[in-house]
């Protein structure tokens, strides 16, 4: 992310400046037509006061049908790398952590983990050169049903979870405050700061509806981002020849 250059923001209050001029023409008029102001032709919340900002994004959030989420978040002092596409019904994708990178998925209730034979065959205490048979030979590969009452559905479940986690995730701390006008994957934004800063910064898009494009959590807990917003994705039960229900607790990790 950058802010934006001094000879882009010349293009843009030139091009601001013609769309006005078209608009007071057509007298369709644009939100905060004025070939100086940053917010000419915009959705209009970098003119908003910062919990206002935020507390638009958190709607935008919680009314779209889907969204794709990557980035790290740091929890219990071990870093996981987020690649997940999320929606009521559910959610997709994969958790790398400590160099380990396996997928999950949420149709409903039920949770399902996939991961390679070694990862299983850790977890259950195997060496993978001892000769010995470990929960890989049967889980290796396979989506593994996840008990609601195992550890690790509570572990793993709410980062299949788009309410709860965005929830839990779009939260600044301190004092609120605009820190100018800056670019996400060319999508103009606003961001605003929790405690200067230190309590996590936000980037919302200036551009249509006003959806969270970045976060930076803060504590250095991790760096997000948030695309495809309200695009929809297949989600649903994997086949039968794919599905192990291992029937009790799973191997600890």
């Amino acid at each position: 992310m950058t802010a934006i250059p001094p000879c882009r923001r010349t293009r843009r209050a030139v091009l601001a400046s013609a769309l006005c001029a078209l608009a007071v023409v057509t007298g369709t008029g644009l939100t905060g037509c004025s070939a100086d102001d940053p917010d000419a032709g915009t959705n209009g919340v970098g003119k908003l006061p910062a919990d206002r900002i935020q507390a638009r994004a958190a709607a935008a959030a919680g009314s779209a049908a889907a969204v794709h989420l990557s980035g790290n978040v740091v929890s219990n002092g071990r870093t996981y790398r987020l690649d997940m596409r999320l929606k009521s019904g559910g959610g997709t994708g994969s958790v790398t952590s400590q160099g380990v990178t396996f997928g999950l998925l949420r149709v409903g209730r039920q949770l399902y983990l996939k991961a390679d034979a070694r990862f299983w065959n850790n977890a259950d205490g195997k060496d993978a050169g001892s000769g010995k048979s470990g929960a890989g030979d049967k889980l290796g590969g396979k989506y593994v049903k996840v008990p609601q009452g195992d550890p690790a559905y509570q572990r793993f479940s709410g980062f299949t979870d788009k309410d709860v986690l965005l929830e839990s995730l779009l939260t600044l701390h301190g004092a609120l405050a605009t820190d100018g006008h800056h670019e996400q994957s060319g999508v103009r934004t606003v961001r605003v700061t929790g405690g200067k800063g230190t309590g996590g910064t936000l980037d919302v898009s200036l551009e249509g509806t006003p959806y969270p494009l970045r976060l930076a959590r803060a504590g250095d807990a991790g760096t997000l981002s948030f695309s495809e917003w309200g695009k929809d994705f297949p989600l649903s039960e994997p086949d039968a020849d794919e599905t192990v229900d291992y029937g009790r607790q799973l191997p600890a990790s």
